[in-house]
């Protein structure tokens, strides 16, 4: 394979030289690959507009323009960085959709995360390490992280408000506004029929394999929990 050029940054500079450029452009053609890429990515005016939108672009060295300029002129070495350091910061929030292109780097960032995901890289392991307890709770019961859960020792990169919300969690509750409080009950209730979808649609997309590559005790206590209570429906796999 011809080596691309490399507009933003040289291979030196881009980093990750223990990586050969054959196995970065795997990854990025895996990326390309997926159905969703080309409607994703329509070529870049430079305007700007993603970058004023951007949160995470406030407070991190991150650029919602530079994925997709990067991804647009196939530039292998510059995506791969961006696979191991930049799709981290994204907030996934797609407020970069304002794009007048019709671009969508936030979407090019969830499918570089999935690649970077299935391949096990290192930057997916350490970016998901501290949510293995998220992944745990929302996987095994169909539902999201209670307040309660928020301890800093479990969401260290959640910085010290972690701490203060899990010290006056009462404080916090109390705060609600009135007119929300009926739906602190409600967002918990999931049915078994939903849970048991959820399983087998978890188990047959290849969601629960995801796991494997990036935590493999989580994986297998997940594929227990779901395995014995997809028995317990009759439900053979």
């Amino acid at each position: 394979m011809t080596e691309a050029p490399s507009y933003y940054k040289s291979p030196t500079v881009a980093g990750y030289p223990d990586v050969s450029y054959e196995e970065k452009a795997r990854l990025f053609d895996e990326v390309k690959s997926d159905i969703r890429f080309s409607d994703y990515l329509y070529g870049c005016y430079e305007c700007g507009i993603c970058v004023a939108a951007c949160p995470s672009a406030r407070f991190y060295d991150f650029s919602p323009r530079r994925v997709a300029q990067a991804a647009a002129r196939e530039d292998v070495e510059l995506v791969y960085q961006q696979m191991q350091e930049d799709i981290w910061e994204c907030s996934q929030c797609f407020s970069c959709l304002r794009c007048p292109r019709g671009n969508n780097p936030g979407g090019i960032i969830t499918i570089m995360r999935e690649v970077a995901i299935n391949n096990g890289l290192a930057s997916a392991k350490e970016a998901l390490e501290g949510y293995s307890r998220i992944i745990y709770k929302i996987m095994s019961t169909g539902t999201q992280v209670s307040p309660d859960m928020l301890q800093p020792d479990a969401f260290p990169d959640w910085g010290p408000e972690t701490g203060d919300v899990s010290n006056n969690l009462d404080l916090w509750r109390r705060a609600l506004p009135s007119e929300t409080l009926h739906t602190t009950s409600t967002g918990w209730d999931v049915s078994d029929k939903t849970l048991v979808e959820l399983y087998l649609i978890w188990l047959h997309t290849g969601a629960l394999d995801m796991i494997a590559d990036v935590d493999t005790s989580l994986h297998s206590i997940l594929q227990d929990v779901m395995e014995e209570r997809l028995e317990e429906e009759g439900i053979e796999l």
